[in-house]
């Protein structure tokens, strides 16, 4: 009976913190969406030089791929939680405040660029070297090649990437709360921490997991389905 008072206890205080729960659930979604959709778009650029830059095929430049290199090396170093508080004036700054959803997603998008960009270089690397050359000798454009050869063929993989993406970002997420970012993380500190609400700690945890199983789960069907091999 005691532990069935617990868990009723438990319910009830969620349920009576529902709207504040829906509305930090929405803030997370909000930072992991700008984050991933910005991430993946300039991250592929910075993947895409990465890899031409590296392969003698297309534009290499030693030089410059390796102080790209170096770059995306420092960045993907840095850990996330003091990564966020150098940036914090950044935010302040793009998003016109220091707090809330916007203004965590710009230490996340930064992230998340450096972190894709690797994913991309090594999802193209994965591509036979003879689709290079057969391509070369139709006479097509480097930049060709990589936008409409190397990419298309790399669909497969780079969708597992953007996922495994979102699911580090929604990670990422969650310390965002610790400076005034919002979400189930902010959440999670105020109410399961600082007040010792064991069961918020519980409730949100099991949310974030499920949240990741839905992302993996459709990152895989839509993987398998571009996949032709």
């Amino acid at each position: 009976m005691a532990i069935d008072a617990v868990i009723t206890s438990w319910l009830s205080d969620i349920w009576s913190m529902h709207d504040d729960i829906l509305k930090a659930t929405w803030q997370t979604c909000v930072m992991v969406g700008i984050s991933t959709a910005l991430a993946t778009i300039i991250g592929t650029i910075i993947g895409m030089a990465l890899y031409a830059l590296g392969n003698r095929s297309l534009y290499y430049h030693p030089k410059l791929y390796f102080q790209l290199d170096a770059l995306v090396s420092l960045m993907r170093a840095f850990p996330f939680v003091i990564l966020m508080i150098a940036l914090s004036p950044l935010a302040s700054i793009i998003a016109g405040t220091g707090i809330g959803p916007v203004a965590a997603s710009v230490t996340l998008t930064i992230a998340g660029i450096f972190f894709f960009a690797r994913l991309v270089e090594q999802n193209l690397k994965e591509i036979p070297t003879g689709m290079i050359e057969a391509a070369t000798a139709m006479g097509a454009h480097p930049l060709r090649i990589l936008v409409s050869v190397l990419l298309v063929e790399a669909r497969a993989s780079m969708v597992l990437s953007i996922t495994v993406l979102t699911i580090s970002i929604l990670s990422y997420s969650a310390a965002a709360g610790m400076i005034g970012g919002g979400g189930l993380g902010d959440l999670a500190i105020r109410y399961g921490y600082y007040r010792y609400d064991t069961g918020m700690i519980v409730f949100i945890v099991g949310l974030l997991i499920l949240m990741v199983i839905a992302l993996q789960a459709i990152g895989n069907k839509i993987a398998a389905h571009l996949d032709k091999r």
